[in-house]
């Protein structure tokens, strides 16, 4: 069958499941979508190319779409029904990555179940999560015989007690709560029993994430199959699954993370979508960032002793230069601490910035679903970090001796365990009646591989020199403090996520449709494109599809006036809360207020009166489900209920009805200037003559603000009263650009409340 009879079957299936299915409705933007989808997928060369295509200098044909489909378009529909009948008829796989878990879930559990019922054939799908989203049954027996010793004082508790990052301790038990050990213990009990599956996302009431931490899986000390609990392992039945499954279901985390390794798909031979694409520059940063700890470096030496005890059990004479390789790390990172406490030592201890929560591309560690925040709170007494940057990339000569040295050092390191975990491996293999202690001689040094690499991976970026005109690497130094223990932290980042991407990720992809419901700035894909890798790439084409929503009959959007500017933070803060709370008092059903920065959320707490405070729901003074539902119960029954958040909160919140009848904006939604990375490519474009607020700041405001906004209206029959408070979105010349990204709701531009009276004198 030829590409452009594969694409009219694929888009046949997508009509023939609208007209077996009497619960969905026709949506001509649904169907261009499936069109474009089906075309895309249908034109890619997938897989070896056999003889007679293998024609010299003749390059596999490549087929890439961008697609963005507005809110109610049905995008899920419109990619997965032409994308699972050409896998069949292709012999293929579908790989579908998104942003959040819970996303991964609603597709798993929701979609695709009454997807594939419409199908003829069999299919078959499966969720694929990271490792840490599962639980090690060793390390819990560890940990629980850890803290067992260390609850009776005694001195052989376990050391891997001790080794999670300076902000990673254990917290104390809350009080009326139960103790770690009572927590794990119930774990252990479940999991033996059967009612528990071993995947924390089916914990009803999951443990705190820094706990959770101390137990999950961790690829660096995972014995995989020589694990002599391999085939109890919920990770590794989780991975059977994925074996015959046709629909794979991951995030753009784990899709990063395991490029190169064989846990999914060939990319050169599956369909890939890529669903939420807005966040996938912002996780490609992350990604490929480093960082190494310079202040806490006992580790250095348990991992070395750890190695010889090792070797010694082994008998491996190779390991004999291990100390001196761990001494000499140990000497260039105090040397690199030395220097930096000298050169940077005022910045590093000034008062920490506040951070609104994301930065210059997007979302940070704080909404990614791998990221600790996403499994649990921040330890108490956490103080935001102190920077300071390296600028335009350049690394001081000074540094450069001790920079290689720390290189040269830990990449020996490195050498040396890896000829030692391939021992242990092999060693469990043939000596199966002691692989639970040769595991856990390979779990321990893994358990602290990581810190190695990161050290080895951190140097290689400090001593990359930025050539004239090339990007630089963001190089920074922080301090972070929590209660009276602080760390100081050495990073590098790439500061271009498109060339990342375009490296580790587009050379490998034969078939890709990139979708989202904002990705597009200004009614053009440049940004995106820019931000993604796919500027000027010959095989990718875009596509707007329009939400089918009436919005100018659905919802009004209020341009609050403030009399304020509000880059004078003072002022504005206080008008703003004066013209809120005005507001709040009229919300009859479910509110929602988004927030730019912590201050600003508490200054509006902190006014509330008790009635109105009553009906205030805060993030992260509840954990986000338990917040939902109730929120849900008190619209329910007729109550009004108004939820306070901040950035994660302004995307992926599915609020239909009533549930969110009021938004309020506090603040356009620019980044914070307190973004290494950010100011390292703000600073490169500068050099070069361009304008950062044109090319970075203002594209990026315009996705958020267009997301935030998306909140309002979920289905056709909503309505829904959006105001935002800051006067620049229709005052300013750039406000009126973000204005034409947002739908076209009937707008209304209001006067700034009247300055209360001054009290008369006595």
């Amino acid at each position: 069958m030829d590409k452009p009879e594969l694409a009219q079957q694929a888009l046949a299936c997508y009509d023939r499941l609208l007209q077996r299915d009497q619960r969905l409705r026709p949506r001509p933007g649904q169907r261009l979508m499936a069109e474009q989808v089906a075309q895309t997928f249908s034109q890619a060369d997938l897989g070896p190319l056999e003889a007679s295509q293998a024609l010299p200098g003749v390059e596999p044909q490549r087929a890439l779409a961008v697609i963005q489909a507005g809110t109610g378009v049905g995008k899920s529909l419109a990619y997965c029904a032409p994308a699972l009948a050409l896998a069949l008829e292709r012999n293929t796989r579908v790989l579908i990555s998104t942003a959040t878990v819970a996303l991964q879930e609603q597709l798993v559990h929701k979609d695709l179940p009454a997807l594939v019922a419409q199908f003829e054939q069999p299919i078959r799908y499966a969720l694929a999560k990271g490792r840490g989203r599962y639980v090690c049954k060793l390390k819990l027996e560890r940990r629980l015989a850890g803290l067992g010793a260390a609850r009776g004082n005694d001195a052989a508790a376990d050391e891997d007690l001790h080794e999670d990052d300076w902000f990673l301790e254990a917290q104390p038990p809350q009080p009326g709560g139960s103790s770690d050990v009572d927590t794990l213990l119930a774990l252990q009990a479940d999991l033996a029993s059967g009612r528990w599956s071993g995947d924390f996302d089916d914990l009803s009431q999951p443990p705190a994430g820094l706990l959770w931490q101390s137990v999950a899986v961790q690829a660096s000390s995972c014995a995989a199959r020589h694990c002599p609990v391999y085939g109890q392992c919920s990770y590794f039945e989780q991975r059977k699954a994925l074996v015959g499954a046709q629909v794979i279901v991951v995030n753009h985390d784990l899709l990063l993370s395991t490029l190169g390794s064989r846990t999914l798909p060939d990319l050169d031979n599956c369909l890939l979508v890529i669903d939420e694409a807005h966040h996938l520059p912002a996780v490609a940063l992350e990604q490929f960032a480093s960082r190494m700890d310079l202040s806490r470096l006992g580790w250095i030496e348990r991992l070395a002793q750890r190695a010889m005890r090792a070797g010694a059990t082994l008998g491996l004479a190779e390991l004999a230069g291990v100390h001196e390789q761990a001494a000499a790390l140990r000497q260039a990172m105090q040397e690199l601490a030395r220097w930096v406490v000298q050169q940077h030592g005022p910045e590093l201890s000034a008062a920490p910035r506040e951070s609104a929560g994301f930065g210059l591309l997007g979302a940070h560690a704080a909404t990614r679903p791998a990221a600790a925040a996403a499994l649990g709170a921040v330890p108490a007494g956490f103080t935001p970090e102190r920077v300071a940057r390296l600028s335009q990339g350049q690394t001081p000569a000074a540094l450069l001796q001790t920079l290689e040295a720390l290189q040269r050092s830990s990449g020996a390191f490195i050498d040396s365990l890896r000829l030692l975990a391939k021992a242990l491996r092999a060693e469990m293999r043939d000596q199966p009646q002691q692989s639970r202690q040769l595991a856990t001689l390979y779990a321990q040094l893994g358990s602290l591989t990581p810190r190695l690499e990161a050290a080895h991976e951190t140097a290689r970026l400090f001593l990359q020199q930025p050539s004239l005109g090339d990007e630089p690497v963001a190089k920074w130094f922080s301090v972070q403090s929590a209660g009276a223990d602080a760390a100081l932290m050495a990073h590098a980042s790439p500061t271009l996520p498109g060339s990342t991407l375009r490296q580790h990720l587009w050379g490998s992809v034969r078939a890709a449709v990139l979708t989202s419901a904002t990705l597009s700035s200004g009614g053009r894909f440049d940004y995106f494109l820019r931000e993604s890798g796919l500027e000027h790439d010959p095989d990718a084409c875009t596509l707007e599809v329009p939400s089918p929503f009436d919005f100018s009959r659905q919802g009004r959007l209020v341009l609050g006036g403030t009399r304020a500017d509000p880059k004078e933070a003072s002022a504005f803060n206080a008008e703003l809360v004066c013209s809120l709370l005005q507001d709040l008092a009229a919300v009859r059903h479910g509110a929602l207020v988004l927030f730019t920065s912590r201050l600003q959320m508490r200054l509006a707490c902190e006014a509330l009166p008790t009635a109105l405070r009553a009906r205030v729901l805060v993030q992260n003074e509840l954990p986000r489900q338990r917040l939902l539902r109730l929120h849900a119960e008190r619209v329910a029954a007729g109550q009004p209920s108004i939820i306070f958040g901040m950035q994660s909160f302004g995307e992926g919140l599915d609020l239909p009805g009533r549930l969110c009848e009021d938004l309020f904006i506090t603040k356009l939604p620019f980044a914070p200037p307190d973004d290494p990375v950010g100011q390292a490519r703000a600073e490169w474009l500068r050099a070069a003559g361009r304008d950062p607020f044109q090319e970075l700041v203002l594209p990026a405001a315009a996705i958020r603000l267009a997301q935030w906004v998306g909140r309002a209206i979920r289905t056709e029959d909503d309505q829904a009263h959006v105001v935002c408070y800051d006067r620049r979105l229709h005052q300013s010349s750039y406000g009126r650009q973000l204005l034409a990204g947002l739908p076209g709701f009937e707008r209304i531009v209001r006067a700034p409340l009247q300055p209360l009276p001054e009290p008369a004198e006595r």
